[in-house]
């Protein structure tokens, strides 16, 4: 799973995406692999993957708060897994996720 250092303009689809991918971060869009782009604000992520048989492009706008993201040069390309990519999605910071919920009783 690769996310995509910068800004993506969140009016592309998916063949632009995928474009995106091949001449921009040198990726093969149709390799398996899971490719996230952020829009300016922070708020809307869409996600881009091929399964075989076609791209799939899907998207998750936040309701409040922003997506956390990498600092990364427009072009670069950032490997995480596929726990960081849950907590990405549910706006989690995935680079240093903390227990939020302390035990009330011990025992």
């Amino acid at each position: 799973m690769w996310i995509a250092g910068g800004a993506t303009d969140m009016r592309r689809g998916m063949n632009t995406l995928a474009l995106q991918v091949q001449e921009g971060l040198g990726r093969d869009p149709h390799a398996g692999e899971i490719f996230c782009f952020r829009g300016r604000r922070g708020d809307l992520v869409k996600l881009l993957w091929h399964d075989g048989v076609g791209i799939s492009l899907y998207s998750k706008r936040l309701e409040a708060g922003k997506f956390i993201w990498p600092v990364s040069r427009p072009g670069d390309a950032v490997s995480i897994s596929a726990a960081q990519l849950s907590y990405l999605l549910e706006g989690i910071d995935w680079r240093n996720p903390r227990w939020t919920q302390r035990p009330a009783k011990a025992g």
